[in-house]
């Protein structure tokens, strides 16, 4: 290129470079590391504290689990296999108590000749799941998730078959009663729908079951609530809260948000009162002063009360984590349902609520997770949860006792199974549900 070219078109390149490779410190592993373990001094400090923390740790867990023993009787038969193994001075984790008591912790002590039916209960759970949570799943299983509670209540305690009829025949007479009356006015139909089925349970449902019991006695079985433990209690808790709590607590969040001076004031009373008090308070009400406020002679049944309160407590929760996303919503949404003449509950149903459970789910998960755990602190009524009221009488036996951190690891890792699950459901429905590329 001539020199007067050059002064002229200055900024017109008439060649391109050749393309080279990226320098080794911007490309695959190098870069990865820079930026995010040896970014500053102060990142660099950080990753050689942790680096080393985690070499100590493993230190002494790889040996322990390596010289995991799986085929024992007795924690003295476990330490003997193991010196035999590895030396007299080896350590070594004990996963025999696991082979050998495992039923204990998934069953408590459910019977073991009925053990097909809490298995049974959790296959058929996951059926009636499917329509909720898979997209695409035919709607008719919506029938098999309706009936699944009283089927589910019925295969784990068992006795009459016609004691879930007639609940759900309760569930049956609101929603003839709600299909004759939204008509003429949908408060009011809701109203007759709630009270309806109320009135039922309390003043027909039993004398109904007797008479039906008394003409054809169909039934398997009974299990006493005592016999209840281990995971089979806590997902029976912990499932029925969950399904429970949700829709309550979507009616507690519009209640609260209500123009209404009376059902905002009841709302916010409950709320606050339930997030006030500790779960155990409300556990050790149920255990103890429920009973107080029933008529003499009534048995209510113990892990009934359990999920009652239960439900209150994280539908409380659940309120305020739906209210954050009502108050989420831009004021418009609100005016241009109003603009569509929709009434209030076609407006909440067809374009509120769908947003605001949308921003909301992060919460309701977590509110979720936190409930699962916190069935464990049913050990403070009586109950044989799995990791303290089971690990207990699993270590109290003379063939396991002195053993300690192999029972905690197997109940924590079936509870970070169940819960790191919601987890990625979660992340997965946010990531179907969303709409816009920010």
């Amino acid at each position: 290129m001539s020199d007067t070219h050059a002064q002229t078109v200055r900024f017109v390149r008439d060649s391109m470079l050749p393309q080279a490779a990226p320098p080794a410190g911007q490309a695959g592993a190098v870069r990865w590391l820079r930026e995010n373990l040896f970014s500053g001094w102060l990142n660099t400090i950080l990753t050689v504290l942790g680096l080393i923390a985690v070499f100590f740790l493993l230190r002494g867990l790889v040996p322990w689990f390596a010289h995991s023993v799986w085929n024992a009787n007795t924690l003295t038969e476990c330490r003997e296999i193991i010196a035999q193994i590895w030396g007299p001075d080896a350590r070594g984790a004990c996963f025999a108590v696991v082979r050998d008591r495992w039923q204990q912790w998934l069953f408590g002590f459910y019977p073991a000749h009925l053990y097909w039916r809490p298995v049974l209960a959790l296959v058929l759970l996951f059926v009636a799941l499917a329509p909720v949570l898979v997209p695409g799943m035919s709607r008719r299983l919506m029938a098999v998730s309706a009936i699944y509670p009283f089927l589910g209540f019925w295969l784990l305690w068992g006795g009459s078959m016609w004691l879930p009829v007639v609940a759900l025949l309760g569930f049956v007479i609101g929603w003839v009663v709600w299909r004759a009356l939204r008509g003429v006015s949908p408060l009011l139909a809701i109203i007759a729908a709630v009270i309806v089925p109320v009135l039922w349970w309390l003043l027909a449902a039993a004398p109904v079951d007797r008479a039906l019991s008394s003409a054809i006695p169909l039934g398997i079985d009974a299990v006493r609530s005592d016999r209840f433990g281990g995971f089979v209690l806590s997902l029976t808790i912990g499932v029925a809260a969950i399904s429970l709590s949700l829709p309550l607590g979507i009616a507690l969040a519009l209640g609260r948000r209500s123009d209404m001076f009376l059902i905002k004031t009841m709302s916010v009373c409950f709320i606050e009162f339930i997030r006030g008090v500790p779960l155990i308070t409300l556990l050790f009400t149920a255990s103890l002063l429920l009973n107080y406020f029933l008529p003499p002679g009534t048995s209510f049944d113990i892990i009934l009360r359990v999920i009652i309160m239960v439900t209150l407590f994280a539908a409380a929760y659940i309120a305020e984590v739906i209210r954050g996303g009502l108050a989420a919503l831009p004021r418009g949404q609100y005016e241009a349902a109003d603009a569509l003449g929709l009434n209030y509950f076609q407006a909440q149903r067809l374009i509120v609520l769908p947003q605001a459970l949308k921003i909301s789910i992060p919460g309701i998960v977590s509110t979720f997770i936190g409930l699962f755990k916190d069935t464990t602190l049913v050990i403070f009524v009586g109950l044989l949860d799995p990791l303290k009221g089971i690990t207990d009488a699993v270590r109290a036996s003379m063939e396991w006792k002195g053993i300690y951190w192999e029972p905690y690891i197997f109940v924590g890792t079936i509870f970070f199974i169940f819960c790191f699950g919601m987890s990625r459901y979660s992340m997965y429905l946010e990531r179907r549900l969303k709409r816009d590329n920010r």
